[in-house]
């Protein structure tokens, strides 16, 4: 095999699974957007529709076919600007070498027992509140404009910040690692039509920002007290405190790869 055979070789399978990466993400966002499945439908029923007038020879059929397949794709631009916007900002704000900050075992849950203290405090109280861990897709676009606080996360502070008459208990917070990095944050509400229409803005909105980041949104209901978590682009109600913890326990803990990776510098480091 020669040297050109292998870098063809490396080529085409580079491009396959490009090709599938474009796929999984398609397929991805298909499942959490009740347009874009739609969408997909519609493209399935002109595909199966041009290959039945192929193969029974309708031609008037299959000129309108042809004529929309010609100006779809300029149609489709038009029609889902805004979904394409959204993918766009998506891969723009991916990071791809992980999280900004790995906490400690120590610092996970401390920053737990804070935000599950706060949760307590608010269901008790008849608090509404949206609280959004960011993970490994920066949410650093809502943090600009929302209020800037960087302060360690605390049960008092997050207490406050959702109190009524605190100007900023309409927003959501936005915790990086263990830090409360903006109040106040506006975030894209979900147009899905699994939530059930009993829920409010601040449940659409946590699965809203669910569905574009790989964050975990935190809700507490003003009306009846009961906490949600939004979590890739699905919303489950009603949960126990316990239940909370554990999960945001998990979704602060160690990304894998970059866990890997870290060890492995350290070894390269102690062998030199």
């Amino acid at each position: 095999m020669t040297v050109d055979t292998i870098i063809t070789l490396i080529k085409k399978i580079i491009d396959v699974l490009l090709v599938w990466a474009l796929l999984y993400y398609i397929l991805k966002s298909l499942r959490k957007n009740v347009k874009m499945i739609l969408l997909f439908k519609g493209i399935l029923l002109i595909v199966i529709t041009k290959i039945l007038s192929d193969l029974l020879d309708l031609v008037t059929i299959g000129y309108l076919i042809d004529y929309v397949i010609e100006w779809a794709p300029l149609a489709l631009i038009v029609i889902f600007q805004p979904e394409i916007r959204d993918a766009l900002e998506s891969l723009g704000r991916a990071k791809f070498l992980g999280r900004h900050k790995t906490l400690s075992l120590s610092e996970r849950e401390k920053t737990v027992n804070a935000i599950v203290s706060a949760i307590e405090f608010m269901q008790s109280n008849r608090i509404g509140a949206l609280i959004v861990l960011e993970r490994d897709v920066s949410l650093a676009n809502y943090i600009d404009k929302a209020q800037k606080i960087y302060a360690e996360v605390s049960g008092a502070l997050l207490g406050s910040i959702f109190y009524t008459n605190n100007p900023l208990h309409d927003g959501g917070v936005i915790i990086q690692g263990d830090q409360i990095s903006c109040a106040g944050a506006v975030f894209p509400t979900s147009s899905s039509m699994a939530i059930s229409k009993r829920l409010g803005t601040r449940h659409r909105a946590a699965l809203g920002i669910a569905e574009q980041s790989d964050c975990i949104a935190v809700v507490v209901s003003e009306e009846t007290g009961r906490v949600s978590i939004a979590e890739e682009g699905e919303l489950a109600y009603n949960l126990s405190l316990d239940e909370v913890k554990i999960r945001l326990l998990e979704a602060l803990s160690p990304n894998k790869k970059l866990l890997t990776h870290n060890q492995k510098e350290g070894q390269n480091n102690e062998e030199n």
